[in-house]
């Protein structure tokens, strides 16, 4: 048996073969992350005793993997992707010095991966690689729109703070935004004649009656607020920008539900799970297959409990959150949201309040649960159905 640790970096990667005394069969040496030095490691894979099985290792660092892995994939070459923290610990118990080169890290990963059961990586889709992508894409943008709404609100702060007041405290409305781009500032907001008034009360469906629109201009009169001319390019700059995320949002997330059409999982049918998280929750786990039971997504999400153990006395503390940060922020919200589509889901929740946990802890149960139900869905190739939920 022969172990290929590689150790992954951003410009190149370090590897070294040993095999199962730990003897070293091919010296340390680096390749690009490059077609040439990936066509390099492949050379030197071919190169070794064909009647050897061989085991390649390197560890989950962030992305400079992915391009590796996709091209071993290519290649028919099957590989195993490390748990860091795990490889860390085990680099930690393996020595005291505090010595730490690409070279001897390639060698630890080569030994820890000779102390292992050893899974292949599965063959991820082209669909959820993509997935993953445009989550992400996702994620940013709606970083970016809050920036944004967040300098809007402050612009209003100090040029207008009665405004929120006036549209119930959503200035993401449809009403609010109209008003916004197309009067701006407390001085023309104040002048809007009557027949603007009928483009607004249209643009509300009717809600936005005579009487709020009187009240908005009074207080457009008497705002506390102080504004200039130049104030209205800087809000309509700032609501151009703000548009331009939102249509960037809707094209992502068209693509994303194009991509998770030609995927064949049952996440999407749990009410309360959009498309775009189930999604997002398809592109971390990539395939179940990599899982021996839900508790291991659980680990991988860091939703499990930290266990305390001394003697006979045995405790379950805090969430662990050491694992994938996307896959918990994403589980932890589809907790919230399926509390009101999904009754059952509900009463489980209650039955965690009642037992006096408070609200965080109460979702991270349900977060729990979910991944317990995915797990079955997704390994049976079933739909979702309320009798699942007990």
């Amino acid at each position: 048996m022969l172990y290929i640790g590689i150790d992954i970096s951003k410009y190149k990667h370090d590897c070294i073969v040993v095999d199962d005394a730990g003897v070293i069969i091919r010296n340390a040496f680096s390749f690009d992350n490059s077609r040439a030095g990936f066509d390099q490691f492949t050379e030197m894979y071919r190169s070794l005793d064909p009647k050897e099985t061989k085991r390649i290792g390197f560890e989950a660092t962030g992305h400079y993997q992915d391009n590796f892995k996709v091209y071993l994939e290519r290649s028919g070459i099957g590989f195993m992707e490390l748990n860091a923290l795990l490889v860390h610990k085990f680099k930690n118990s393996q020595t005291l010095r505090g010595v730490k080169t690409d070279k001897t890290d390639a060698r630890l990963i080569a030994s820890y991966l000779s102390s292992i059961e050893f899974k292949p990586y599965p063959k991820i889709s082209y669909h959820t690689l993509a997935l993953r992508s445009l989550c992400k894409r996702h994620f940013d943008l709606i970083n970016e729109r809050t920036k944004y709404l967040i300098r809007i609100t402050n612009f209003l702060d100090r040029t207008f703070p009665e405004f929120k007041e006036s549209i119930n405290g959503n200035i993401k409305s449809k009403t609010a935004m109209y008003i916004l781009r197309n009067y701006g500032i407390p001085s023309k907001i104040a002048n809007i004649n009557a027949q603007s008034y009928e483009n607004i009360r249209k643009c509300s469906h009717g809600k936005f009656s005579v009487a709020k629109f009187n009240g908005l201009r009074e207080l457009a009169r008497n705002t506390v607020g102080f504004s200039y001319e130049t104030d209205l390019f800087e809000i309509r700059s700032l609501l151009r920008v703000y548009d331009t995320l939102q249509d960037e949002i809707s094209l992502v997330e068209n693509e994303i539900t194009t991509h998770l059409s030609k995927i064949d999982s049952h996440i999407p049918s749990i009410l309360g799970i959009g498309k775009v998280s189930a999604a997002s929750i398809i592109a971390e786990i990539e395939d179940v297959s990599r899982f021996d039971s839900p508790n291991k997504i659980l680990a991988f999400a860091g939703l499990d409990p930290r266990i305390y153990q001394s003697g006979t006395q045995e405790f379950r503390g805090r969430m662990n959150k050491k694992g994938s940060v996307v896959l918990r922020r994403v589980l932890m919200n589809c907790a919230e949201s399926v509390l009101m589509y999904n009754p059952a889901f509900y009463a489980y929740y209650r039955r965690k309040r009642d037992e006096g946990k408070p609200h965080r802890v109460a979702i991270s149960h349900v977060a729990r649960k979910l991944v317990r139900i995915i797990y079955k869905l997704e390994t049976e190739r079933i739909d979702f159905d309320l009798s699942i939920v007990k």
